[in-house]
């Protein structure tokens, strides 16, 4: 691979990249698909602009249904017609008692981590703010059913959907636009949701930040494109599009903003 691909990412990135390198490998080699775990958008991006250059070669994301989140990619050479059965994505519904206790995105994703298995093979989790369902890779999905009985103490399972039966997620991601004097994480977060930037740097410090779902504590950490920042207590957001420089030197950012 060309070494210079590493310049255009972050240095903690380039284990990814290896292994983006790896798959576009193996289809050339084997001139067949080969289907990724699950991805973060982030992740996606850097998956396209590598995938990109290869020319012979194509790439479909899904995740279960059009707005996902988190997707697996196919990677194929040109002669193959993908179709949706090649993502390997089962969709189940999370029974529990609504009378007796609330469920929520952190305290679901914590016990499917809890069986034991991967972030990576795990899609999205969605609500209609009563009803939960969760998208897990094939591969591992029956031991998922299996295992997971309990979520924190209350009495789950899981049942298996068709994907005609996926909810409408309720969810209130806005588009907004800004501008910044940096990427550095403390300074977005201070920006977007109208705190001080100490307060910026204490969350972060103590824990309460993620980028791309992995907990961050560095308020220098400098955002990019696509990056998703969760803030415990205010929400989360996502640098969709980089604009450029005002006359003053500020970054203008498009921004989706989902506030608590």
């Amino acid at each position: 691979m060309d070494a210079n691909v590493y310049q255009h990412f972050r240095s903690e990135e380039r284990p990814f990249i290896d292994t983006v390198e790896d798959w576009i490998e193996q289809v050339n080699m084997q001139y067949a698909p080969v289907l990724t775990e699950f991805l973060d958008p982030r992740q996606a991006f850097i998956l396209e602009t590598l995938v990109r250059q290869e020319s012979e070669l194509k790439f479909r994301f899904f995740g279960g249904y059009e707005a996902a989140e988190r997707s697996r990619c196919l990677i194929f050479p040109n002669y193959y017609e993908p179709s949706q059965e090649d993502f390997e994505i089962d969709l189940f519904n999370v029974h529990y008692p609504k009378k007796f206790t609330v469920l929520s995105h952190g305290k679901i994703l914590g016990s499917l981590v809890g069986t034991g298995i991967r972030r990576e093979f795990l899609g999205d989790i969605i609500s209609d703010g009563e009803n939960w369902q969760v998208f897990i890779a094939k591969e591992i999905s029956s031991y998922v059913q299996l295992q997971l009985s309990k979520i924190g103490n209350v009495k789950v399972r899981l049942e298996e959907l068709s994907y005609v039966d996926i909810l409408i997620p309720k969810d209130g991601w806005t588009n907004e636009n800004t501008t910044v004097s940096s990427l550095r994480l403390d300074n977005v977060i201070s920006t977007v949701f109208n705190i001080s930037r100490q307060r910026a740097k204490q969350l972060t410090e103590t824990g309460k930040v993620k980028v791309n779902w992995a907990p961050t504590q560095r308020p220098d950490f400098v955002l990019d494109l696509l990056d998703i920042v969760s803030i415990r207590g205010f929400g989360r957001l996502q640098i969709q599009v980089i604009e450029g420089t005002t006359k003053k030197g500020k970054i203008r950012l498009d921004l989706g903003v989902l506030r608590k």
